[in-house]
Parts: structure tokens; C-alpha cells; sequence
């Protein structure tokens, strides 16, 4: 075999060896001059990209898994919003059950309602919103009996009518009813039951390794570097970590049988697919009132904290660095939280923490990012980070000093319509 065909130029220099112990002659074909007498005890190690999912993982802690394949459960809030099947209220006058208790029949679409609760409707010439009050359900599907709390007097018969009657301007079809609070009586005791059910997803532990070797004569050779075996296990550590952060991002849950091994290899699926949402951004075009749009995607109507990360690929990253901020929407000074620098963007609707990736642009992304929510971000461990010694002298394999370094694990994003993929365009 070719030794050369094993060495790989590193992103910013340096050389990696891969597929065989390193030894001396392919540290010397590698680095010529390294193994002289030492002049030299510093170097410089490059790393060419951070790592901010797999960083901000293993800072939030980790759960233990029994197994490779993980369910996890997700329980959500109710919808806060009904919508209206048919029309309602116009120039028709109301049903009268009891003196002055005023009532109507609503059809809703698809959407929970129970007795006793409360139901706001916004209407459409500017006056005060229609209140219902929900007193049973009606004989058709989707059909409520609902005593309208607020009625107002208007012209009987439509226009051309004489006197007025109880009535509610017209809500048409498609409106969205708010959910209130119920409203119970003095003597009630017990209400209508209510229960939530977790929805269940699952994910997969991906086995990731990373092996360190070199050769006996290689460890007591003199180095002109200072270069050691502790040396080459943090470069290994980074270049694992990379490939980890590309997984967890953009991977895809898999399970399938390795012909050449005879055995199932688990591939862990990303949180690029997980989030529930997603907006889009024209980065042509990015300004304020662009970002104002984001933080409202980001925060309205999302059951989450106040402050979440964007990871931004490089064209992303510029269309935000070049939006002239103001007292709406600002850009805050950089921080380090987790280990991790961020630039922050604060909005009325919450801040951004926003930091740049390079793993987006080499999968493809440089125009997208991602919100992430780290309160609702899990990392489950089946085999936590080890570094174990292999023998492989006394095992008659190589003269040579090996390090294993594995972990299996998996991300789950909890909560998933928390979490938004960004979607940038550009002309």
C-alpha cells in the first residue's frame, strides 16, 4: 500500500495520518525535521471550527439510556384558538332561554372545547369582541350551545327592519375564537375532565469512535515539537467532536446491517429534521423590520423560554452583521456563555443569542440556520465519553501504543414547535 495515500492535509495545516499506527517514517513523511532533538516546546494547534450543539449538550448534562434506540415524550400545550366552521350572529336575532340570557349555536372545526369554558370573538367592525359562554354541546357534530355574555341591540330584519332586537354583529366563517377561562357556579363541584397524552418519538445512540496509535519507536524518538501522545488524543478529540456536531445537526435516524461486519449499525438522526417549525428569510433584503418578523416566529405562540440560539451559516451570518439596528430591535455587546461566544440580538418578543457555524456551510446550509431552545435540548448517553488503553503488544497485534476514545449518544429536542429552522434565500 501506499503510505502517502494515508496522509490528509489538515484545514489549516498540518497533516493526518489515518488507516495506520503512526510510526517514524510516516512522521517524517508527514512533518520532515519532527523528529530531531527538541528546540522548540510550543506549538499551535488549529482548530478549524467550533462546536456549539455538541458544546452546549454535554454543559446542560446528559441521561443515561438503557438502550440504542431511545423513545422519549413530548407534551404540549392545548391549542389556545378554535376556529369557526360556519357563520354566526349578522341581523338575526337571538334565542332567549331565561330572561335576559341571550343564546346561539356556534359550529367550530376540528378543535377541543369543553362545558363551562369561555370563548372570545374578535369582530370585524372594530367593537368590543362577542363573549360566549359554552353551555352544552349540540346535537350535530362540532355544534355548541353557547349564551352570549355580551349581546347589543340591532336593527330587526336587516336594514330596512323597524325596532331592534338582541343580536351579534356577523362572524364569519374561518375566525379564529380564543380560549378563555372556565366559568363555574357557586355549587359546582366537578368540571369537565381534561387529560394530555405525550406524543412519542424516538431516536438512535450512534456509536462514535476515534483510535490513537503510534509505534514504540515513535514514543521514545526525541521531537523537535515537543509533540506527544497527549499531543495527538486532543487533535483526535476535536476531529471527533466535528464529526459528532455533523450528526447531531444534520443526521439521519437509521438502523441497517453491515455486510462486511455481520452487524446493525445505529445512525443517530439530527435536529435539523426534529424542530417543528420553520420560517424563511430573504437575505437580500435582511433589515430590521425583517428581524422584528424572526424574533415574532421565534417567540409568539411557542411554549419555550424568552431566550434561545441562533446558529447561523456564513452567508446568514453576514446579512445579520450588516442590519443597521435601533431601539426596536438591537444588537447587544458579545458574551461567553458555556464556553461558547455569542453576539446577542434583543427584541420585544425575546433575544437571540447568535453565533456562527462553519458545519452549515460544509453541509450545504451557509444561507440557513437554526433556534434552538437549550432548556428543551436532551442528550442521552448509552455509552458515556471513555478513553480506553488497548494492549496490542501483549495481544501479538503491533508494537504500538492504541487509545480508543468512544461515546454513544443521541440528541431529542423536546418540545419540538420551541425549536425553528431558518431558511435564508438569496438572488
Amino acid at each position: 500500500m501506499n503510505k502517502q495515500e494515508n496522509l490528509v492535509a489538515g484545514v489549516a495545516g498540518g497533516t493526518h495520518v489515518g488507516g495506520q499506527p503512526l510510526t517514524t517514517t510516516a512522521a517524517e513523511m508527514a512533518s520532515p525535521g519532527l523528529l530531531v532533538n527538541s528546540i522548540d516546546r510550543l506549538i499551535v494547534k488549529v482548530r478549524p471550527m467550533s462546536t456549539p450543539v455538541d458544546q452546549l449538550s454535554r454543559c446542560a448534562g446528559s441521561r443515561r439510556c438503557g438502550s440504542m434506540t431511545v423513545e422519549y415524550a413530548s407534551v404540549d400545550t392545548r391549542p389556545t384558538e378554535v376556529e369557526l366552521a360556519a357563520s354566526v350572529g349578522g341581523t338575526g336575532a337571538l334565542g332567549q332561554e331565561t330572561p335576559g340570557v341571550y343564546t346561539t349555536v356556534i359550529r367550530l372545526k376540528a378543535g377541543m372545547v369543553d362545558v363551562s369554558e369561555t370563548l372570545l370573538a374578535p369582530v370585524d367592525d372594530g367593537s368590543e369582541p362577542v363573549v360566549f359562554y359554552v353551555l352544552s354541546k349540540g346535537a350535530e357534530s362540532g355544534s355548541y350551545n353557547v349564551v352570549v355574555v355580551n349581546p347589543r341591540d340591532v336593527a330587526a330584519g336587516g336594514m330596512g327592519g323597524g325596532g331592534t332586537v338582541k343580536g351579534i354583529p356577523e362572524i364569519k366563517a374561518g375566525s379564529k375564537l380564543v380560549r378563555m377561562g372556565r366559568a363555574a357556579a357557586e355549587l359546582d363541584v366537578q368540571t369537565a375532565q381534561f387529560s394530555a397524552l405525550p406524543a412519542k418519538d424516538r431516536n438512535n445512540c450512534q456509536i462514535f469512535k476515534m483510535q490513537v496509535e503510534q509505534s514504540t519507536l515513535m514514543k521514545i524518538a526525541r521531537k523537535e515539537l515537543g509533540w506527544s501522545f497527549s499531543d495527538q488524543e486532543e487533535a483526535a478529540i476535536i476531529d471527533m467532536r466535528l464529526g459528532m456536531e455533523k450528526s447531531f445537526l444534520f443526521g439521519h435516524r437509521t438502523k441497517f446491517f453491515d455486510p462486511v461486519k455481520q452487524q446493525e449499525v445505529y445512525l443517530t438522526g439530527g435536529i435539523w429534521t426534529q424542530a417543528g417549525t420553520e420560517t424563511t428569510l430573504d437575505l437580500d433584503n435582511l433589515d430590521s423590520k425583517a428581524l422584528v418578523k424572526l424574533c415574532s416566529d421565534a417567540f409568539v405562540g411557542r411554549t419555550g423560554s424568552k431566550r434561545k440560539i441562533l446558529i447561523a451559516g456564513t452567508a446568514l451570518m453576514e446579512a445579520l452583521s450588516n442590519v443597521d439596528y435601533n431601539k426596536v430591535v438591537s444588537g447587544g455587546e458579545s458574551f461567553v456563555k458555556w464556553g461558547v461566544e455569542f453576539r446577542e440580538i434583543r427584541s420585544n418578543f425575546g433575544s437571540l443569542y447568535v453565533l456562527h457555524s462553519e458545519i452549515f456551510d460544509q453541509c450545504g446550509h451557509s444561507t440557513d440556520g437554526f433556534i434552538l431552545d437549550p432548556d428543551y435540548l436532551t442528550k442521552y448517553v448509552h455509552v458515556p465519553f471513555s478513553c480506553e488503553k488497548l494492549d496490542l503488544r501483549k495481544s501479538g497485534q503491533r508494537n504500538s501504543d492504541a487509545v480508543v476514545l468512544t461515546e454513544a449518544s443521541c440528541l431529542v429536542l423536546r418540545y419540538p414547535a420551541t425549536h425553528m429552522r431558518v431558511l435564508g434565500t438569496k438572488a
